[in-house]
């Protein structure tokens, strides 16, 4: 295979980062590739706080994420689940759920199972808040947690129209003010072509994030789901999206960016694989077939994870869990 020349976005990495990439096989669905067949599926699992149930019912998902995560069923509280889940193989936890009307997941009732599934467990625990209310954030640095994911968004018309939400683009910046007031990891999220599956906000969104100290910036991009208002959309250009690729490798030449789990199959899949190594992120959640081999040939060593790739901290060489390696 003949190799393009450097793009400026890895030429950044390569001058800012270890030639190494770095791939995510977390627990969040059945995932293997002809390069890697993951040891434990079960390493790391994502929580329902809410079961199925979501108050926005946003047009892109309506409540369909949900329906693959684990409960807490009545009766059960976060921790007993948490302990129940490790005895299976389980040593890391995302606590997410549907949202309530004000925008965040309902987490303050769990805070102190949160606790003691980090101080009793010794277990990973990466929450996912939705929009932070300085309680919660507070709340969240009290009990520990790992990181902290959520959305940013950078267009009120789509906070609006996409998300139901009578908020503007400001408050989600307000919940990343108070998640840094707290020290917290922060992990945002940027769902490219989220507004009908055109880009609107996602630059606006990229500034948002580059004026806070976060730990790892994760790029999505819309995946259509059946029964939804979104279900015949069509994901964005991949132009626009290898685009924003190098933009973010720019933006925020020191910080982690990795190509998160939510982006369309089959080819589109291939090449937006293929541009986020060329582009310069640090990392892929389920790469494409043959993604490992080209990071390779890039001259970068591949870093297997069965985790979330929320969780890679920047600059203070903490490894989550056992790295897995393929020959």
């Amino acid at each position: 295979m003949t190799l393009d020349a450097p793009t400026r976005g890895f030429e950044t990495r390569q001058r800012n980062f270890e030639p190494v990439m770095q791939f995510y096989a977390p627990g969040l669905k059945k995932w293997e590739s002809q390069e890697w067949q993951p040891r434990n599926s079960k390493r790391f699992l994502p929580i329902s706080v809410t079961g199925g149930a979501c108050a926005l019912q946003c047009d892109h998902c309506q409540a369909k994420v949900l329906k693959g995560m684990i409960s807490v069923k009545a009766g059960e509280n976060l921790f007993e689940l948490a302990r129940r889940l490790q005895a299976g193989g389980t040593d890391g936890i995302l606590v997410s759920g549907g949202s309530q009307k004000s925008g965040g997941v309902p987490l303050l009732f769990h805070l102190d199972h949160i606790a003691r599934v980090r101080q009793d467990l010794g277990m990973k625990v990466v929450v996912h808040s939705g929009v932070v209310s300085p309680l919660i954030a507070e709340g969240l640095a009290r009990v520990g947690v790992d990181g902290v994911m959520l959305d940013i968004i950078g267009a009120d018309e789509t906070i609006r129209d996409v998300y139901h939400l009578d908020l503007t683009t400001a408050d989600f910046e307000r919940s990343l003010a108070v998640l840094a007031e707290n020290q917290l990891r922060i992990i945002p999220h940027i769902v490219l072509g989220m507004h009908y599956g055109r880009f609107l906000g996602e630059y606006r969104a990229l500034d948002m994030i580059a004026r806070y100290p976060v730990s790892t910036l994760i790029i999505v991009v819309l995946v259509p789901l059946v029964g939804t208002p979104m279900e015949h959309i069509p994901p964005p250009p991949v132009e626009e999206v290898v685009e924003f690729f190098g933009t973010a490798r720019q933006v925020m030449p020191t910080t982690r960016i990795n190509l998160g789990c939510g982006r369309p199959m089959g080819e589109m899949k291939t090449e937006l694989d293929w541009a986020a190594i060329d582009q310069g992120l640090n990392g892929i959640a389920y790469p494409a077939e043959g993604a490992i081999g080209y990071a390779r040939s890039r001259g970068l060593e591949a870093r297997l994870y069965e985790y979330c790739c929320s969780l890679t901290w920047a600059g203070d060489g903490e490894s989550a869990y056992e790295q897995v390696t393929i020959e």
